[in-house]
């Protein structure tokens, strides 16, 4: 803080004083008190004043520098700089204090927030581009080897689940993607789903059946890929199994009878990069499918329960919104 700008927030309070003394001088010479008391009074209340003036000024800028040094110390962390606020030295700077202490607290929140999202982010995009290998390097096998047309549309259905899926994380982290909600039938949706991932069924000899219809209002896209993310769980765990899709009301059961999900793996199975005992076995992956399911329903309101017996059966039911 300069010199002319304390003075300047001085000038008030200065105007203010000379104001008192004029006062005081005008009616001691009216009560006849001695010229030289006057003088002497208001030397001493402007000597009073200015001592109390440098003696905040000198305060106030001791305490600026040693916050300037602290942010400085802080670099990129310097939204902690509330925390090490000094303590208040008035009733005024109390309420400041108070204000600003809350203010720093939201604004750790959401730093905290944003560098737990980007950290998070970044560990999911390694592992998408860890998984993302596989395929594209079992597709360059297939084409030295001859270029089988199956196994490589089966290898090229992979990379193409895993950039989906990875589209569908970004829209998640932002909050104003548009939805584009419109009235359709889940039979349609689920076929739709069941062709679209009909080259890892096969290759995995997984059969599905369809059953009922209902029709709901939701974003169909999104409903498509939610049910896409089963299916490619169905092709990596339940080879030579089968898959049941029901419709019925305003509900969609998707049901396999493969090897199931223990039961002390149930509560976590949809957190965000969540591998199961049955996926680790399988050599792993990104944890993220089930999450961005999850996800994916929750800012559709569509609410989505799991169900599972180990070695019978595993059963997810969405529920959509009337």
């Amino acid at each position: 803080m300069s010199t002319a700008r304390f003075l300047r927030s001085k000038l008030v309070p200065a105007c203010i004083l000379v104001l008192g003394a004029a006062a005081w001088s005008w009616l001691a010479a009216l009560f006849a008190v001695p010229p030289a008391f006057i003088a002497l009074s208001d030397g001493i209340l402007a000597l009073g004043a200015a001592v109390l003036w440098l003696w905040q000024y000198l305060r106030a800028r001791r305490r600026l520098q040693r916050l300037r040094r602290a942010a400085e110390e802080m670099g990129e962390e310097s939204y902690l700089l509330g925390e090490v606020l000094e303590p208040p030295a008035d009733a005024v700077e109390e309420e400041y204090y108070a204000v600003m202490k809350e203010v720093s607290r939201s604004a750790v929140g959401a730093a905290e927030s944003a560098i737990r999202a980007r950290d998070e982010y970044g560990d999911y995009v390694e592992k998408w581009v860890h998984e993302l290998k596989t395929p594209l390097t079992a597709a360059s096998l297939i084409l030295a080897n001859g270029g089988d047309a199956h196994r490589l549309r089966t290898q090229l259905r992979r990379a193409d689940n895993l950039a989906e899926s990875i589209l569908y994380y970004a829209r998640l982290r932002d909050p104003g993607a548009a939805r584009r909600i419109s009235r359709f039938r889940l039979r349609e949706a689920a076929d739709e789903a069941v062709q679209g991932e009909m080259e890892l069924l096969l290759a995995a000899g997984v059969r599905v059946e369809v059953e009922g219809d209902a029709e709901v209002s939701t974003d169909r896209g999104a409903a498509v890929f939610v049910i896409k993310q089963l299916l490619v769980n169905c092709a990596k765990y339940c080879r030579g199994g089968r898959v049941r899709i029901a419709a019925e009301g305003n509900a969609l059961t998707v049901e396999d009878d493969g090897p199931g999900i223990p039961a002390h793996e149930l509560p976590r199975l949809f957190s965000r990069g969540f591998v199961g005992s049955a996926g680790r076995r399988a050599g792993g992956g990104t944890g993220m499918g089930l999450y961005l399911v999850r996800e994916t329903c929750a800012g559709l309101g569509i609410r989505v329960a799991a169900a599972s017996r180990e070695g019978q059966f595993t059963r997810f039911t969405f529920t959509f919104p009337q």
